[in-house]
């Protein structure tokens, strides 16, 4: 499989751009596919956001969600095998723990993407690391890890891999956001034996 090409940001640190050019084509998200494995209150703030994209959504979760626009899929292998992108963004836990499997990654298949913004334990890791290799997933972005913070080293080689901290909420208005509701939780215990948000 030949070397994934250079990211942007590391051809103009390394100095690079005056003398190759902004580098190899990308891929465009407008007027693609795709696909939602979750569809709770993550998912459909992502599925509110990509449609400003013109993008075609569907989603798979065990159930359809009533007042939806997007269609359901019932299997994940189907819904990976239509989508250009699979972005996972359901719950974690072992009604997940390796939902998306080897099956689901080559459905995706060499010109798909995988987004997992959800939980490690969802992605059968080791069948990722395999298809990435091989190019036969194009690529993967991974804000999550099933041992994190440890990362899988294979993936430290591969440029078909973005790889992040777990930073989902890595920003000062959320921490906020927490902060005040972890008063409020427990100033509600105190007054009433009650939390705001008990789970």
């Amino acid at each position: 499989v030949p070397r994934a090409r250079s990211r942007p940001d590391r051809l103009v640190r390394r100095g690079d751009w005056p003398r190759t050019g902004p580098g190899a084509l990308g891929t465009r998200v407008s007027g693609r596919r795709v696909g939602l494995l979750g569809m709770g209150r993550i998912g459909q703030t992502l599925a509110r956001g990509l449609s400003g994209f013109d993008m075609e959504i569907r989603y798979h979760t065990r159930r359809p969600v009533d007042g939806l626009p997007h269609a359901h899929e019932p299997s994940l292998e189907a819904l990976a095998s239509w989508a250009d992108f699979l972005v996972v963004a359901c719950a974690g836990g072992e009604a997940t723990r390796g939902l998306v499997t080897a099956g689901v990654l080559a459905a995706l298949g060499p010109a798909g993407y995988l987004v997992n913004i959800a939980r490690g334990s969802v992605v059968d890791e080791a069948a990722l690391v395999a298809a990435l290799q091989a190019g036969t997933l194009g690529g993967a972005a991974l804000v999550v890890f099933a041992d994190e913070p440890q990362v899988p080293p294979a993936l430290f080689a591969l440029d078909n891999a973005v790889l992040l901290p777990h930073v989902g909420s890595a920003t000062a208005q959320t921490r906020r956001a927490m902060g005040e509701l972890l008063v409020a939780n427990i100033r509600a215990f105190v007054n009433t034996g009650r939390l705001q948000t008990p789970t």
